[in-house]
């Protein structure tokens, strides 16, 4: 699979735009699965494009989890694992880039309180670098939209899930928030309720086009933007741009002959990256690459340059703020690049 997909991708190559202007790419996967490995050496060869990717943040994906012990200390391994990779690169051998500079696992914040004691030891493992947890609470009513991790829904709005919320702030950890567009409100909700949590709205709030809104494209780009004003409004919440890759927004780029180009992909994704922008500002905006998952419809170097091409007439501080700044404050990593 890996290789069928590589020489697909291989069929549309770009050149870096501005390849010297500096990226932080906050929201990048590792996993090791059956027949689908992605870790450093995959991460490296992405990144190895030509756009200068100074440092990445690691978002879990329930990947190595440890084998035995309390069943709610078993993510404890993921941040292991990702600490472990961090370390490999960090010995100078692999380039520049500061991969996984932060770490972003899973706990299960339903259990209330009784979370606390596994946040103390994803914070002891990730040795300086671990930031925070994405407890994905995506639902929707349709069998071909649900992920099928057994999430209920209104989780975000759940009082034992917000005991579990408000250890993360009580520690000065930050949220990421998976969702779809429908429960951009409930998002919303959330961040009013711990207006001291910095929450981390992922892929655009996942406006969806596969199912029952299949189609309808016209019809939830308002839905999503009201959901969208909605969360603009709490200031404790920033938004990553991109994620629209992913098969469940429903552009079908992964079923074409050829994988689309950066001009394509910026006018598809200008809707919804240049609303968020103006909805939340750019130093409440970063770009993410979302890689592999997004890598099913371009390349690492395509997807970056889409980003580049659609604020080509922002000005250079806002463009930094995009593209570098506010990743690094939102997940407060040191300053480099």
């Amino acid at each position: 699979m890996a290789a069928k997909l590589e020489a697909w991708l291989a069929l549309t190559i770009e050149d870096p735009i501005e390849p010297d202007l500096p990226i932080c790419d906050p929201h990048h996967h590792f996993w090791d699965r059956p027949d689908d490995r992605y870790l450093l050496d995959e991460l490296l060869q992405d990144v190895g494009g030509g756009h200068r990717v100074v440092q990445t943040v690691f978002i879990e994906c329930r990947s190595v989890y440890r084998q035995d012990g309390p069943p709610e200390m078993r993510p404890v391994g993921e941040t292991e694992f990702v600490q472990g990779i961090a370390a490999q690169n960090a010995s100078g051998q692999y380039g520049t880039t500061n991969v996984a500079a932060g770490i972003v696992s899973y706990a299960d914040l339903s259990l209330g309180t009784a979370v606390a004691p596994v946040l103390e030891a994803h914070t002891a493992a990730g040795k300086g670098r671990f930031r925070g947890i994405r407890h994905a609470t995506s639902w929707d009513a349709s069998p071909e939209v649900n992920p099928g991790r057994g999430t209920p829904p209104g989780l975000l709005l759940d009082s034992k899930f917000r005991e579990g919320v408000a250890c993360l702030q009580q520690m000065g950890l930050s949220y990421d928030a998976l969702v779809f567009h429908p429960q951009l409100t409930e998002v919303a909700d959330l961040a009013q309720a711990f207006p001291d949590l910095t929450i981390i709205l992922n892929h655009v709030g996942r406006p969806l086009g596969i199912g029952p809104y299949s189609g309808r494209r016209e019809e939830v780009l308002p839905e999503w933007k009201q959901g969208i004003d909605a969360v603009a409004a709490c200031p404790n919440v920033v938004v990553k741009v991109g994620g629209l890759g992913n098969t469940i927004s429903g552009f079908d780029w992964h079923q074409r002959n050829f994988p689309p180009a950066s001009i394509e992909l910026a006018k598809a994704a200008a809707p919804y990256y240049l609303y968020c922008i103006e909805k939340f500002g750019a130093d409440r905006c970063m770009f993410e690459s979302n890689f592999p998952v997004d890598k099913l419809s371009c390349s690492y170097t395509v997807v970056w340059n889409a980003f580049k091409r659609l604020t080509k007439d922002l000005s250079k501080e806002e463009r930094s703020a995009l593209f570098h700044d506010t990743a690094v404050r939102a997940y407060r990593l040191s300053v480099s690049g």
